[in-house]
């Protein structure tokens, strides 16, 4: 059962706000105030990296927060809330919602998507999870699991999604993902301009999710020097 807060999510705009170590707005309080911003713009959720950066971004909103924790492994491609350790930190942040890498590549350890879903499912029976997917494959894996939402987060990210654009042949791989599984869609990864997020709305996606093209002022400033080149 969903609560106020993430009913009130449906069909509205999603913010990213993260920067990486090696940003140059890697900070939890600049993430905290972008997520203050984003709220006062009209987003009504919030995506935020790390235990430390949700926390801020909890004091700064009263907004539902899909939380991940970026770790690379040696032995994985996976980076996206890729063990146990990374879902413990975030189920104690009061994160309502984790996502986490649910592609076909094997995690830390070489464990598969399906044991250590069921090993959350497990420990965390009440935590909303989000699979992060690249393909339509990986999403209807996802879907037949039990993920409470479906994300494209990874396609184009990936071995497997590489000549995929999320935009191409109007949305066809959201339009396909919407038709063959039954939890609600979230619609994430290059979604960089208004338009593109009005139509995957249209379509029918629960939510969708902006990050770049919003929060990280150093590609969109690229962007615009770009064209001057």
């Amino acid at each position: 059962m969903l609560s106020e807060k993430l009913r009130q999510m449906k069909g509205k705009l999603v913010v990213s706000c993260q920067a990486l170590p090696a940003e140059p707005l890697h900070s939890s309080f600049i993430m905290g105030r972008m997520a203050r911003a984003a709220a006062e713009g009209g987003a009504f959720g919030i995506r935020a990296n790390t235990p430390e950066d949700i926390g801020e971004v909890k004091k700064n909103v009263d907004l539902p927060v899909i939380g991940i924790w970026k770790k690379d492994f040696p032995d994985s491609k996976v980076y996206i809330t890729p063990t146990m350790e990374e879902i413990d930190g975030l189920v104690e942040t009061g994160t309502e919602i984790i996502a986490l890498d649910a592609t076909g590549d094997l995690r830390p350890g070489g464990k598969k998507l399906d044991d250590f879903y069921r090993e959350i499912r497990e420990k965390y029976p009440e935590q909303l999870l989000m699979a992060d997917c690249s393909t339509v494959e990986e999403a209807l894996h996802a879907d037949a699991l039990g993920f409470d939402f479906i994300g494209t987060t990874l396609v184009g990210y990936t071995e497997q999604s590489r000549n995929s654009r999320i935009e191409e042949d109007d949305f066809r791989i959201i339009r396909e993902i919407l038709e063959k599984t039954s939890h609600p869609v979230v619609a994430e990864g290059n979604i960089d301009a208004p338009e593109k997020a009005k139509r995957v709305i249209e379509l029918g996606c629960y939510c969708v999710v902006v990050g770049s093209i919003i929060t990280r002022p150093q590609v969109i400033t690229k962007r615009f020097a770009a064209v001057l080149e």
